[in-house]
């Protein structure tokens, strides 16, 4: 892509109204636009960073037999009203036309659409298990909206939803989804602890969350980062420097970000939906649930919370926006830097390589800067003093180092 085709800009300045690095650094670098109190538009190079993580998620989903679908935004009231949830505070309600009491809720969890869907489709022992899920936006009134994409009114959302014959054939597949969720998380860059956690809203029983340690976070957990296996302190009796249960290491007291959460829902949404079916010997049950949840903005936030420095991101390569930033330095009259700028860019573009192409008559120092703001993962720089090789710099490490061109393909090939 060349960076003259943006229609975005990057920001002089960081945004008054923002305190946390997420925010400051994807506002600023033109990955997002804040509408509101958390709620933003992702912008191009922003949904390109959405797209990679939601592609990592749907490989993990689908090799755990996940299958992908998009269920309705707008819910009626009766949904929320069989589970006991519609009054909830962070529902938002919506009142249509000149009626004076709402009657649809706007989506902020899917457990009771897709038990009624489920329900046209199971009857039998054999129509079980499956799983399906979908990444879709989700809408919660969310009355201290801060920190960014970390706590957000709208966002997006990865949510499986798994059906099961038995409360062990659910708890065998609840464990493939934390396994396949790791691998989400390791993918990604990041290292999440696999934390116990309270049921909330959405089941009575203990659950599990998927915590990354970071400063800004507003959880408390006590960590083990021995076994990474972890307690949310609002269920746990650990204390720092005590032995964790799991390993012989010990735990630590750390703020983390929540990224991800599994819930073994039971028989909740079954009951309420009548959601039955019969087994080899006839017998009528109700089937058993399980419900999987990735923050797919949030995620991406957390990334950014996990992986700066003062200059700007630094993207981890399996979900940056471009792979390398192309940058040509030197006045408009260097034609020849002109040329081979343009002849490298056309070469990696030809080898499928994503790059981005800063052709601005801009001054070389801005455009350094902003590529550090950006946090691709390679810089390669064409200039006078370069002569015929190219100054490359991996934006984690401090040196660059001049190279020939086919050295650079060769790298950025791999």
């Amino acid at each position: 892509m060349l960076q003259s085709k943006l229609f975005t800009k990057i920001e002089r300045s960081f945004p008054k109204d923002e305190e946390s690095p997420n925010a400051m650094f994807l506002e600023r670098g033109g990955f997002v636009y804040k509408n509101s109190a958390g709620i933003y538009s992702y912008l191009p190079i922003g949904w390109r960073v959405i797209r990679k993580i939601s592609d990592i998620i749907r490989e993990e989903m689908d090799a755990i037999g996940g299958q992908e679908m998009l269920m309705a935004t707008l819910h009626d009231k009766h949904y929320l009203k069989a589970t006991g949830r519609w009054d909830v505070d962070v529902v938002y309600k919506v009142v249509e036309g000149d009626k004076k009491e709402p009657s649809f809720n706007i989506s902020w969890t899917h457990e009771e659409i897709i038990a009624e869907i489920a329900k046209k489709y199971v009857s039998s022992y054999r129509d079980l298990p499956f799983a399906a899920y979908q990444i879709q936006t989700k809408f919660r009134h969310e009355p201290r909206a801060k920190s960014g994409l970390l706590r957000g009114r709208e966002f997006l959302m990865k949510d499986l939803y798994s059906f099961h014959a038995d409360e062990g054939d659910m708890l065998r597949y609840y464990d493939e989804v934390a396994k396949a969720y790791a691998k989400v998380f390791e993918r990604c860059g990041l290292k999440a602890f696999y934390t116990l956690a309270a049921g909330g809203d959405f089941t009575a029983s203990n659950t599990h969350e998927f915590q990354v340690a970071s400063g800004v976070g507003e959880d408390t957990i006590y960590a083990c980062k021995s076994c990474m296996y972890a307690e949310n302190n609002e269920v746990s009796k650990l204390k720092d420097g005590d032995k964790c249960p799991k390993c012989s290491g010990k735990v630590s007291e750390e703020k983390s970000i929540e990224v991800g959460n599994i819930f073994p829902l039971g028989t909740k949404y079954s009951e309420a939906f009548d959601l039955n079916f019969l087994d080899k010997e006839g017998n009528k049950k109700l089937v058993v649930m399980g419900s999987y949840g990735i923050g797919v903005s949030r995620l991406m936030a957390t990334v950014v919370e996990v992986y700066h420095d003062d200059s700007g991101i630094i993207w981890p390569e399996s979900i940056a926006p471009f792979r390398v930033h192309l940058l040509e330095l030197g006045s408009p009259s260097n034609e020849a830097g002109k040329s081979s700028a343009k002849d490298l860019y056309a070469d990696l573009q030809k080898r499928n390589v994503e790059v981005l192409y800063d052709d601005r008559d801009t001054s070389p120092g801005a455009k350094l800067v902003e590529a550090d703001l950006l946090g691709i993962p390679f810089r390669a720089v064409i200039s006078k003093k370069t002569g015929n090789k190219i100054e490359v710099k991996r934006r984690n490490e401090k040196e660059s180092k001049l190279m020939e061109i086919k050295e650079l393909i060769k790298i950025l090939g791999n």
